[in-house]
């Protein structure tokens, strides 16, 4: 126990561009159509809703984009993030295996979803936008938004998931702490959240409809999104290179096995992408795995096929593993893995056989996260307890096989928040509620035909 566990960088070697991954792909992934015209869509099509920064993120061809300084020096609060060794919870484990975390609990979000919230809200501030809206499932997107627009001088108003906004009152203040605006969705403040019940548990879908309903009426307001599209998943690759960096300080020479939880796909992506650009280029060979929960299993029962990223059908129609735009997921806990849809760039990456993906239910995941909490002592968010679990599968597997891997997991966040999910575990009142064959048939029924 006298070797070193944490592995942390100095901010002098903090990346200073975020990867991008398309240029990489074998086959390039399939571009995102018009929703009336089916043609793909271009640059001026996402006008109304992006700054023409974050447009040229989405689409470009560069393997490399730079990160601004004023960016940079926001990141300099937090980052770089610790890559631990995860010796206790191994020693409980009785496993062979070397278990590393990337622990993005530290940011001021207690998240990963600062890495994105604060490149997103300086280039709309440099381009004159004063206020910005978004979705949020568990609050943590909403949070790290809230807290970006309060650096750069925007305001912020978040439209969070009704299940979640009843549940987590605690994030909505943390929320408001940071000068952003809370509505429940689905809301009487747009038409489309009018349409439904107003005690509608709702979902990452109808809430993304409703802050893109506003946005596109006001040209001083654009939309900011936490997950799902190129740009958001570039921004976060900075996990995934610091975590490379740090590997090589503890002595290995890679990872076999890389795990995250995955919903709409940013924190799988960012620390997955570069170590899948290290195994596509014969560098490493890593398993790379994905994982959701059983009750929402995109990537693992979902079609992979084009459909809105929305529920009222407001965005442009995507290529990804969708269990269809109306479908409203059971509301477990972990809030932000509550999405209908894949990320598409995750999605073509699973589809080309470059990831796998597997779903677990909840109380497994709480198991991990209880064990893990008593001898790491991080809380973990429940979205981060999926990928916990299926380490923790891992690692008893490896034992069982005589193997000595290095497991390598991202926990995207902390659940100090969160606790009244622990306290329903703690008390037996945690239920798995696996998708059924009759609900998945049904919300598939309305995807688009392409």
């Amino acid at each position: 126990m006298t070797d070193q566990i944490r592995f942390v960088l100095s901010e002098s070697d903090m990346p200073t561009h975020w990867y991008n991954i398309v240029p990489d792909f074998p086959t390039p992934p399939p571009p995102p159509l018009h929703p009336a015209t089916h043609e793909p869509v271009g640059p001026d099509d996402l006008a109304a809703l992006f700054p023409p920064e974050l447009i040229a993120q989405e689409v470009t061809s560069e393997r490399y984009v730079e990160i601004p300084e004023p960016v940079r020096d926001v990141y300099r609060q937090y980052r770089p993030s610790p890559l631990v060794r995860a010796r206790r919870w191994e020693q409980k484990l009785g496993t062979s295996a070397r278990i590393y975390y990337k622990y993005e609990g530290v940011s001021p979000a207690g998240s990963h979803k600062t890495n994105t919230s604060v490149p997103q809200v300086y280039y709309n501030a440099i381009n004159g936008i004063t206020r910005l809206t978004t979705e949020t499932g568990a609050g943590q997107w909403g949070t790290a938004l809230a807290y970006a627009c309060s650096l750069f001088g925007l305001e912020c108003e978040v439209w969070q998931v009704g299940a979640s906004f009843d549940s987590k009152p605690q994030r909505r203040t943390l929320i408001e702490v940071f000068g952003g605006k809370v509505h429940r969705s689905p809301s009487r403040l747009t038409a489309f959240g009018r349409s439904l019940p107003e005690d509608h548990t709702g979902s990452l879908g109808i809430a993304i409809t409703e802050a893109v309903e506003v946005a596109a009426q006001d040209e001083t307001i654009q939309y900011a999104l936490g997950s799902v599209l190129n740009h958001v998943l570039l921004h976060q690759t900075i996990i995934g290179e610091e975590a490379l960096k740090q590997l090589a300080m503890a002595g290995e020479s890679g990872a076999d096995l890389v795990v995250g939880c995955a919903g709409g796909g940013s924190n799988f992506a960012g620390l997955a992408f570069p170590f899948l650009r290290e195994k596509l280029a014969g560098n490493q060979s890593p398993q790379i795995l994905a994982v959701e929960p059983s009750s929402c299993p995109t990537l693992t029962r979902g079609e992979y096929c084009y459909d809105f990223g929305d529920t009222g059908g407001m965005t442009p129609l995507m290529k990804m593993y969708t269990l269809g735009h109306d479908f409203v997921p059971s509301p477990i806990h972990a809030g932000g893995l509550r999405y209908h849809a894949m990320a598409p760039l995750v999605s073509h990456a699973v589809h080309e056989g470059l990831i796998d993906a597997v779903a677990l239910d909840q109380s497994e995941c709480f198991d991990s996260a209880i064990e893990f909490a008593r001898t790491e002592g991080i809380v973990p968010a429940p979205e981060s307890s999926h990928a916990l679990a299926q380490a923790r599968r891992a690692a008893i597997e490896a034992t069982e096989n005589g193997t000595e891997p290095v497991i390598v997991v991202g926990l995207s966040g902390h659940g100090l928040l969160e606790l009244g999910a622990y306290d329903s575990y703690l008390n037996g009142r945690l239920e798995d509620d696996p998708l059924s064959d009759e609900d998945l048939q049904a919300a598939l029924a309305n995807v688009p035909v392409i």
